[in-house]
């Protein structure tokens, strides 16, 4: 039985209990929160039977065998290397870092620990993604020649999620005084690896950040309302294929939104989450010259959390890792440069 803890006791943690209660072979023993009430309140939710408000006493536990992550993002290289040091195996939240150079420190450390370290970029766990990568991989579509990708949320002009301009959780995103690197930072690491994954690695890019005036002065209370809202990106990729990438806020009609289209010299596949997640729509062979599409439903593929359990069960580290986690914040960063000087850069191997 693994026995696993986790750091952080906030909503989504709340979701990392329930993936992880549902699963044989681990149980979920312990909590830690600096606030150890709130801690307190989510073990007793969760069924949980250990609370911590000190991370080092947790990780202390040699019969603690794995962690999953969930803190605030500006601190997850301090927590996470706090319990590769202790040797356990991780799961973390995305972003893995706030910066590529943490987040290759975070990587270099886990390698060094031989712990199982993954970092949760929750779309993977689509099985149209993973069908995808599947068909492009084995030549279903030839050279691939162009991608295009999007990730479209519209809660800055739809209250479906409540209401942005009075609510300290969407603020926040919005100002860079509270921490905030915008949607670029928030949901460019999902649309990035969507985009990514199943073509492969992107070796240069071209990026343009806007935030569009929402209030006068674009102030509201204490927050300042800088932060991006709307990523436009042009990459190249290794395989030599080109394509666009974007991310906003501001898409009416879309309340959270990934789409994916790729083309090869012999097809083309393309995937919306909205109609289905399961489902790829495909123009192969015959179908090519008409341009008809037909859809491929997608064989199920195991969760991030199962696939966690299953890495430490068997000691091969399964992806996405937190190799992969720096790799796409590499990309990011090299976004908010482009964004700054107006020019194209090359992405660092």
């Amino acid at each position: 039985m693994i026995r696993l803890a986790i750091i952080g006791a906030g909503s989504m943690a709340g979701e990392h209990a329930k993936h992880f209660g549902r699963l044989e072979g681990i149980e979920v023993v312990a909590v830690c929160d600096k606030d150890f009430a709130k801690a307190q309140a989510f073990a007793e939710r969760h069924g949980i039977s250990d609370v911590y408000g000190d991370l080092e006493a947790m990780l202390a536990r040699n019969d603690i065998h794995a962690v999953s992550n969930v803190t605030p993002d500006g601190v997850h290289k301090a927590t996470s290397l706090a319990a590769i040091a202790a040797g356990k195996h991780i799961l973390c939240e995305k972003p893995l870092a706030t910066n590529a150079q943490d987040a290759h420190a975070m990587a270099a450390a886990a390698e060094a620990a031989n712990v199982i370290n993954m970092v949760n970029l929750s779309y993977r766990d689509a099985p149209a993604i993973q069908h995808a990568r599947a068909l492009i991989t084995a030549g279903a579509i030839g050279q691939v020649r162009h991608v295009d990708a999007s990730y479209r949320q519209s809660w800055l002009v739809s209250n479906a999620w409540g209401r942005w301009d009075e609510d300290s959780q969407w603020l926040w995103r919005l100002s860079e005084a509270h921490g905030s690197k915008g949607v670029l930072g928030d949901v460019g690491v999902h649309i990035v690896d969507f985009a990514s994954f199943p073509v492969g690695d992107i070796t240069r890019v071209n990026c343009e950040l806007t935030c569009f005036e929402k209030a006068p002065d674009n102030r509201i209370g204490e927050y300042v309302l800088d932060a991006n809202d709307t990523a436009l990106m042009r990459v190249s990729f290794a395989n030599g294929a080109k394509g666009t990438i974007q991310a906003t806020r501001w898409a009416t009609g879309h309340h959270n939104s990934l789409a994916l289209s790729v083309h090869g010299d012999k097809g083309a596949i393309r995937i919306d989450l909205d109609v289905a997640k399961d489902e790829v729509q495909v123009c192969l062979d015959d179908d090519v010259h008409p341009a008809r599409w037909s859809t491929v439903k997608a064989p199920c593929t195991p969760s991030i959390y199962q696939r966690f359990v299953e890495s430490i069960q068997s000691g091969n580290n399964d992806q996405p890792d937190f190799a992969r986690g720096a790799a796409i914040q590499t990309v990011l960063d090299a976004c908010f440069i482009s964004s700054q000087e107006d020019r194209s850069l090359a992405i660092a191997s």
